[in-house]
């Protein structure tokens, strides 16, 4: 079923070579021009359209594996459930694609449709969040951020600021608004925050299920004000559960605020792509905020030209990502032995 393809040119393949995979870290360059000679048939499944990093995401998806770009994209919408992506994955395979691409909305339960694409002979490429396999043969490459990394970024953020306004471990209360859970984005930055409690003796009040939506985000914060009057920390898996909690947290005549000494209330969040969300950074409503970079489709192309030239990319394709914070402060953050730049926003 697969065939080897040659380079047009001496041009395009240092274009393709600019964006392949490198040891860690997968390019984040724009889509380059295609190396294809033949058109390329990927199926690419989308757990859903959850948040603004989802809807971006497959933006980025639908850009790169273009027909302008030598590619014939099959695109389907899971819909937050996983029964209709395995469904999806199993017409790909009916349709005898070269290339699937799954996002997966959880880790667990893809052994089995990724043992049928593996015998039909389709290289299957996982985007952002992993799947937990018997047997990583199943899957030929993953490519995403290090969200454990993440939430450990953000959690030295928290303990490097309190600590510099003399805020002692025990006087921070946190509640903890939770993404999809068993989402590796959720388990990632809910290990970086339980890790952090116990290292730095923080409160940790309550945690919740926001699904990554803003209206959970609202729901679950009201809940958490209507149990605890000393919530000083929301830490929110994303922008969205975070505009959310905002909304919530003024609604009840509660200030939001990095100034967590004279009554506000600090909330720290993931993504960096909603426009909203990033407003609220510059006015200090959110203080700080791990990026998460969603545009992967010219990492998955560099891949699938990788493939196509008959090499292998490495399993495991990190994206580097920063921090950003309008507080001017702290300027860097120190997670085990690696220091990592503060991208101040004004």
């Amino acid at each position: 079923m697969r065939k080897s393809v040659q380079l047009t040119s001496a041009i395009l393949l240092l274009a393709v070579l600019l964006t392949a995979c490198r040891s860690s870290s997968v390019s984040e360059s724009s889509t380059s021009a295609s190396s294809l000679e033949k058109t390329v048939t990927v199926g690419f499944s989308q757990l859903g359209a959850e948040s603004d990093w989802r809807s971006t995401n497959t933006e980025s998806m639908q850009t790169a594996l273009s027909r302008e770009n030598g590619y014939n994209l099959i695109y389907k919408n899971g819909q937050q459930k996983q029964a209709n992506q395995v469904t999806a994955l199993r017409m790909f395979i009916q349709q005898d694609v070269d290339y699937i691409v799954l996002a997966p909305e959880t880790e667990t339960g893809w052994d089995f449709v990724l043992k049928e694409a593996q015998e039909a002979g389709i290289p299957v490429i996982i985007v952002d969040r992993r799947v937990d396999v018997e047997d990583p043969s199943l899957y030929t490459c993953w490519v995403g951020s290090d969200f454990d990394l993440e939430g450990r970024k953000v959690a030295a953020w928290i303990h490097e600021y309190t600590q510099s306004k003399g805020i002692e471990g025990q006087d921070i209360h946190i509640v903890h608004i939770q993404g999809t859970e068993g989402s590796t984005a959720q388990i990632g930055r809910t290990r970086g925050l339980t890790n952090a409690v116990r290292m730095y003796g923080w409160d940790l009040l309550a945690q919740g299920d926001g699904d990554f939506t803003e209206v959970r985000g609202r729901e679950v914060m009201a809940s958490f004000l209507r149990q605890y009057d000393n919530i000083n920390v929301v830490y929110c898996e994303n922008d969205n559960e975070a505009i959310g909690a905002i909304a919530a947290i003024e609604a009840a005549g509660k200030k939001v605020g990095p100034d967590i000494a004279n009554g506000e209330i600090m909330v720290v969040s993931f993504d960096g792509i909603n426009a909203d969300a990033m407003q609220y950074l510059k006015e200090g409503k959110i203080s700080c905020i791990a990026e998460c970079n969603p545009h992967h489709g010219p990492r998955v192309q560099a891949l699938i030209e990788t493939l196509e030239r008959g090499e292998t990319p490495d399993k495991y394709n990190y994206v580097q990502e920063t921090l950003f914070s309008s507080v001017q402060e702290i300027k860097s953050v120190t997670v085990g032995d690696e220091s990592y730049e503060v991208t101040i926003v004004k």
